[in-house]
């Protein structure tokens, strides 16, 4: 018993890291075509410059703010050439800013779930693993430390191990979250920032 539980430990463990590494370079992608595509934005003369833009840095997060701010804009002035609703266009942002959150949180629930959970499933395992030793010690009619060691000491690897897997899990999830939303302030003042060319583009 103590052996499966380690076992389903070291799954989470794996599946955790894989998380980690695939959710470290993803942001510090998102990050550098951020900050490429936001010095783009800010040089364009107009939203025609941006468009140009968008497509040399897709995927990116503010990219896709900016697609669905656009497409409110486009619909607004399409046969008036004026901006007519600031508050739909802050929705179509707003809207774009939380869908790009959530792509990025994606899979965050399961580091908070492996720092919660395993420390109990190791502790689970230290119980069954001393259960075992003490069954063990009746059967053999000692009470000898050569006797009772060996399964007392794999049992207490167990939570090692759970903690092995919930450390860095627990630590992760915080990094990663500060920066997801750090990128999610920023995507914010994108949107700001979106408005601001809205207006000085097509007025109101």
């Amino acid at each position: 018993m103590t052996l499966a539980v380690m076992g389903i430990l070291f799954c989470f463990s794996l599946y955790s890291w894989t998380v980690i590494f695939s959710k470290w370079q993803a942001l510090r992608h998102a990050g550098n075509t951020n900050g490429r595509f936001l010095r783009a934005f800010r040089k364009a003369a107009g939203f025609e410059a941006v468009m140009l833009a968008t497509e040399q840095y897709r995927p990116c997060p503010l990219v896709a703010v900016f697609d669905f701010g656009y497409e409110e804009v486009e619909r607004q002035v399409r046969g008036k050439a004026k901006l007519n609703n600031r508050t739909a266009v802050e929705r179509a942002l707003q809207l774009g800013v939380s869908e790009e959150v959530a792509r990025l949180e994606r899979n965050m629930p399961w580091l908070a779930t492996t720092a919660s959970v395993c420390p109990f499933i190791g502790l689970l395992g230290t119980v069954l693993g001393i259960i075992q030793a003490f069954i063990e010690m009746s059967g053999h009619g000692s009470t000898s430390l050569t006797t009772v060691g060996p399964p007392i000491a794999e049992a207490l690897i167990a939570t090692a191990v759970g903690l092995m897997a919930a450390i860095p899990a627990a630590i992760f999830y915080n990094i990663l979250g500060s920066r997801i939303r750090e990128m999610g302030a920023r995507m914010d003042d994108f949107a700001l920032e979106f408005l601001n060319l809205a207006e000085r583009t097509f007025g109101e």
